[in-house]
Parts: structure tokens; C-alpha cells; sequence
């Protein structure tokens, strides 16, 4: 007897499992185990000093705040709804937010000193960008819509949201709040994490569009030359793009799914973005390279392509950016 299928069949869908249309790379514990022989990371830093924003620049008259709080978790402030994107505040990258990766900076925002969130955009399943405690936390404080692709919506309801709040889309699926319509954008990434199959739950970046002002964030992905112009044809040019600059290191297990900065700057053309923000880097160590690195190499590559340092920015953990 057949069973049903989970999520509908597709050119990314099995009907149970996702995949990516073209060259999917999974890796196994044997890649692991090569990379862990094979390679020695860079020391990183046990701490680093950053300056927490107490309070965060008021609107006024621009159309967009952008701030960045650490690693892949932005908040975006709009005239009429405040989104966050990936959030994690606990202490390390993994279960339970006690295992995994240790911070080496504290968020750039206190967790209290957050405005009232609207929206909360999780864009795939790694520990790194949902972190079960902080969206508890969310879900019990803030009360925010959940956007998310689909088979994440079990993640969020672990994390205290209602059925009703939870949004999930597929690729290219659109959703509208407020004055925002947010769709779900391809990446080259996968997913897995303790619970739940590998590749059981899609992944994703996000475009946000107010009219006024368009966002486009990649979430974790590895380079392809479609995708991204793709993006751009469907849904324009963006004002503002938020790119992974950080843990590609090694290349020959990294490359599938997370870009190095050589290729951010390329998503960043591709995108046709009129600004970039650098995010996925310096908070933990998830990969070989060192901490400053991914600053290094963004810095080369953008002379490289003779993009101005203004157009690709690096900000500082607690920044905002008036757009």
C-alpha cells in the first residue's frame, strides 16, 4: 500500500525528503571524519569584546532599520512591523542550546531590550539558526507569526507557538503581513539536526518587500549561478541583501552549502543588491577558518571586482543600518 505523501512532489521534493534541483551533496560521517583528520582550525578567540547597544536608533524617517544582532539574526525594523530573522541567543550552537559551539561575544542586542517582534523568520532546522530556547522565549513574550519552509512548523510548535501562527512555505510561495510580503527564496543548502530525517524539513532564504523597500536574505547557502539571479528576475533588484560571509572552510566539504566570501560578492552581483550586510561569521566557531578571515577575504574580493567597501559591508554586532 502506497503512503501518502508528506509535502507535495517537485523539482526539490520527493514528496518526503528535499533535496536541491541539481548536484544535491549530502554528506556522510565518513566526509566528517576525513575533515576532522585531515584538517586543524585556526585558534578563534575564547572572548570577544563588542559594545551592546542599549537602545536602538529610532526609525525617523527611514524606510528600513537594519540591525544586526549576531551570526545570521537580524532585526528589521519597517514603519508599521518589526521582523527577526533566525535568532539564537543562548550560549552555544546545538541542542538544547547548552551543547555545540560556544559563543565568543554576547549578542549585539539584549534579548530584553528587543522591540515588540511581529514576525520571526526561520529559515531552516540547523542549531545554528533555530534555537528552540530562543523562540520559546519569543513565543512566550512577544507572540509573533511564524514564518517558516515547510516541515519546520513541528520545530515551532515545540518553541510554544500555535498552529495558528505558523506559517510554512514552499519555494517561491508568498505570504502578506502588515505592510510586508514575504516570500520564501531558493538556497543550496539542507537540513537535519537530532530530531527528524535528514532533508525532512526544506530550507530557504526570505525577500520582504514593503513597496518602499526590499530585502532579500539568502539564509545558509552555497554558490550557484542560478539561483540568485533568479531572485533577482522574479522579484527585483533589493535595496539591502543580507549575505553569508563566513564558515566555508574546508573547501571540499564546504562548498555545497556554505559560500565563501569570493562567492558572497558574487550572490551580491547577481542579486543586483544595492547594499550588502555581512552576517554568518565571527560569533561561532563552526568551520577550519579563523575568526577574522571571512573580513580578509570579503576585503579582497570586493577590490577584486572594484565594488565599493560601502556596498558590502561588515558591521559590528548591535549596528543599525538607516536604508
Amino acid at each position: 500500500m502506497a503512503v501518502a505523501s508528506l509535502y507535495p512532489i517537485s523539482d526539490h521534493c520527493d514528496g518526503f525528503r528535499f533535496f536541491n534541483p541539481q548536484n544535491h551533496v549530502n554528506r556522510t560521517w565518513l566526509d566528517v571524519l576525513k575533515w576532522r583528520r585531515t584538517s586543524k582550525g585556526k585558534p578563534w578567540p575564547k572572548q570577544v569584546e563588542i559594545k551592546t547597544a542599549q537602545n536602538l536608533p529610532p526609525l525617523g524617517d527611514a524606510l528600513l532599520a537594519c540591525t544586526w544582532i549576531n551570526h545570521a539574526s537580524f532585526l528589521m525594523r519597517f514603519p508599521k512591523v518589526n521582523v527577526l530573522i533566525d535568532p539564537i541567543y543562548s550560549e552555544c550552537a546545538g541542542p538544547f542550546g547548552r551543547l555545540g559551539p560556544k559563543r565568543v561575544h554576547p549578542p549585539g542586542i539584549r534579548f530584553a531590550d528587543l522591540p515588540r517582534i511581529d514576525v520571526v523568520l526561520l529559515s531552516h532546522d540547523h542549531y545554528d539558526h533555530c534555537d528552540l530556547p530562543t523562540l520559546r522565549r519569543l513565543a512566550a513574550e512577544h507572540s509573533p507569526i511564524a514564518i517558516t519552509p515547510l516541515g519546520n512548523g513541528q520545530l515551532l510548535r515545540r518553541a510554544g507557538f500555535p498552529t495558528d501562527r505558523i506559517i510554512e512555505l514552499d519555494w517561491w510561495q508568498s505570504w502578506a503581513h502588515a505592510e510586508l510580503d514575504i516570500t520564501l527564496t531558493t538556497a543550496r543548502h539542507w537540513s537535519n539536526r537530532l530530531s527528524g530525517p535528514r532533508n525532512g524539513r526544506l530550507w530557504g532564504g526570505f525577500y520582504l518587500n514593503s513597496s518602499k523597500r526590499r530585502v532579500a536574505y539568502t539564509g545558509d547557502t552555497g554558490y550557484d549561478s542560478d539561483y540568485f539571479t533568479e531572485v533577482q528576475r522574479r522579484l527585483g533588484a533589493p535595496d539591502l541583501a543580507l549575505i553569508p560571509i563566513g564558515a566555508y572552510e574546508p573547501r571540499w566539504f564546504m562548498a555545497p552549502q556554505h559560500c565563501n566570501p569570493a562567492e558572497a560578492v558574487q550572490i551580491h552581483r547577481d542579486l543586483s543588491a544595492g547594499k550588502s550586510v555581512a552576517m554568518h561569521w565571527g560569533t561561532f566557531q563552526l568551520t577550519d577558518e579563523g575568526r577574522e578571515d571571512p573580513l580578509v577575504g570579503l576585503a579582497a574580493a570586493l577590490a577584486g571586482q572594484a565594488i565599493p567597501k560601502n556596498q558590502f559591508q561588515a558591521i559590528e554586532p548591535g549596528e543599525t543600518l538607516n536604508i
